[in-house]
């Protein structure tokens, strides 16, 4: 089948042709993409030996379709999978007929409104008998939270527990 052909079959929504597609850019980087069609919906399992990068997939998908213009395509579903697993580690919907700068200000308008808990868990034990106390424990604790948590911005205290050495903090973004 000549590329010509492929394209054309992909652009009617031909699942063979959008895997064929895919896969040139995929197989050698150790990643393989399925494609099956469901009403009008189009869903792309991508499987590597590692978990496949949800962020730049689905980014990979998301402009491949939008150039190749399938009309039968509205919803896509991108699943990413690791080889001989039995269920995929992550899914993504996304709708084709949002324009981009709308796709953006929903995600925005989502990460702002629906706040995602982040629990950092740090158990630490010592001997009591060099000195160490269930303050110092806080102590380190609440540095090794902050060390961690540099990186995150917007990141308000939710919750704080301290007992027998362990220092639980959630935060919430």
């Amino acid at each position: 089948m000549t590329q010509l052909n492929i394209l054309k079959l992909a652009k009617q929504g031909d699942t063979e042709a959008i895997a064929s597609l895919m896969n040139r850019h995929l197989h050698p980087k150790g990643i393989a993409a399925k494609v099956a069609f469901k009403d009008t919906c189009l869903e792309v399992m991508i499987e590597s030996a590692e978990v496949p990068n949800q962020q730049i997939l689905v980014a990979f998908v998301r402009r491949g379709l939008r150039a190749l213009g399938a009309a039968s395509v509205e919803i896509v579903k991108v699943y990413g999978q690791q080889t001989g697993k039995e269920f995929p580690a992550w899914s993504q919907e996304f709708d084709l007929g949002i324009a981009e700068a709308e796709l953006e200000a929903v995600d925005n308008e989502q990460s702002s409104s629906n706040p995602q808990t982040l629990t950092i868990c740090i158990n630490l034990s010592g001997d009591t008998a060099r000195g160490l106390t269930n303050q110092d424990f806080e102590i380190i604790a609440n540095q090794i939270s902050t060390d961690i948590l540099s990186s995150c911005t917007d990141v308000f205290i939710q919750k704080v527990s301290i007992s027998n050495g362990s220092s639980v903090i959630t935060k919430e973004r």
